[in-house]
């Protein structure tokens, strides 16, 4: 299990979206995680899957930037973002299983081969009926 060290994650608290109201000032907060992949004391290897994930949250310059606003509190909304910065780093230290080339079957192209003769007879068919 791999862990990310806290004192390399910065938060910001911002004002969070949405509707606004006399409960606006106390109640309306929301965190901004930042967390810097090549900077960070991680393994190499899920350092380089992290960069090449295909996901919004990480930037160009290879931040990860998450925003909760899920909860009113500003102390569930930081364990919100931590668990979602978890859940990546889990996800990229999971190492994808190496794929196996394979050929279809015999019978495989046979079926294939005798449906595409079927539906071409079909369509063949479809024109004009003459008498």
């Amino acid at each position: 299990m791999i862990t990310v060290d806290p004192s390399e994650i910065e938060f910001v608290a911002i004002r969070a979206q949405g509707a606004g109201g006399q409960n606006v000032n106390k109640v309306s907060n929301a965190i901004h995680l930042r967390f810097d992949i090549r900077a960070s004391s991680l393994p190499g290897e899920v350092k380089h899957r992290l960069l090449y994930l295909r996901d919004q949250r990480i930037t160009a310059d290879g931040v990860v930037v998450i925003k909760a606003q899920q909860y009113r509190s500003l102390e569930k909304n930081r364990e919100d973002a931590i668990a979602r910065l978890h859940e990546l780093v889990a996800r990229a230290a999971t190492v994808p299983k190496k794929r196996r080339p394979t050929r279809p079957t015999r019978a495989s192209r046979e079926r294939r081969l005798e449906s595409k003769t079927k539906r071409g007879r079909i369509k063949a068919l479809r024109g004009k009926v003459q008498d």
